[in-house]
């Protein structure tokens, strides 16, 4: 790549360097309120952000929705405890990638060890903490891995002398970043589609909407029904 590549793909790579993810250890013992959650994910989040101190990180509208799609269990007595503050760093990472409901499916055997004992074995921290300590190690054959697609992406065009060459060099560089998240995806997907179909969840659009609706009629029906018999007994208790 030219000098202008070049110096952006060095920036990309320092860039890589100053991601910090949030460390079991920083996590605090103490349940909070609301607002101290949203500041805290503020405070240890935001390099995380395209536009740091503008890209909001979490809102009450966010959590509480979060909550009503079964992605989180709700406070106790409004507060949130250090199992609900992993669960949040989880979705904040996966919801940038995959849809809620994929998310919701693929938050379900942590959330089984929601607000398990520090005593007992493997509890909601001990899970954050090994896939901490993976994504620690992957650092550097990320990094690898983009400087590989930097040679390849620079050798493509290597034959090109006119004034494009920097251009297509980039160009080619960010399309295989791009499949390479596209493709990964594409295999979340999959097994999440899998993990669905062993448990029946994984209906169409359509089967789910005539669900409700049939939930809907029965709820109605029953109403109804309650109303009638509310009606007849009073009647009964006339003619007495």
């Amino acid at each position: 790549m030219t000098i202008d590549n070049d110096d952006l793909l060095n920036s990309i790579i320092s860039s890589l360097d100053r991601i910090e993810n949030v460390k079991v250890e920083e996590l605090p013992n103490m349940a909070l309120y609301m607002d101290q959650l949203t500041t805290f994910m503020d405070e240890k989040l935001y390099k995380t952000t395209r536009y740091p101190g503008e890209d909001k990180i979490l809102t009450k509208t966010m959590i509480n929705n979060y909550a009503k799609n079964d992605l989180l269990p709700p406070p106790v007595r409004k507060k949130y405890s250090k199992d609900h503050l992993i669960l949040l760093i989880f979705i904040y990472y996966f919801k940038g990638v995959l849809s809620i409901d994929d998310v919701q499916t693929l938050l379900e055997p942590v959330k089984e060890r929601f607000h398990i004992s520090d005593t007992e074995n493997l509890n909601l921290s001990d899970i954050y903490k090994r896939i901490y300590d993976m994504e620690e190690q992957e650092a550097i054959p990320v990094k690898e891995d983009v400087l590989k697609k930097a040679k390849i992406a620079k050798k493509a065009f290597s034959d090109v002398d006119d004034d494009s060459k920097d251009k297509l060099e980039l160009f080619s560089f960010l399309a295989l970043l791009a499949y390479d998240v596209y493709v990964k995806k594409l295999i979340i997907e999959k097994v999440i589609d899998g993990i669905n179909e062993k448990s029946g969840k994984n209906k169409t659009k359509e089967e789910k909407k005539e669900e409700k609706r049939a939930a809907k009629n029965e709820k109605k029906a029953a109403k109804e029904a309650a109303k009638a018999a509310k009606k007849a007994a009073k009647i009964e208790k006339e003619k007495l």
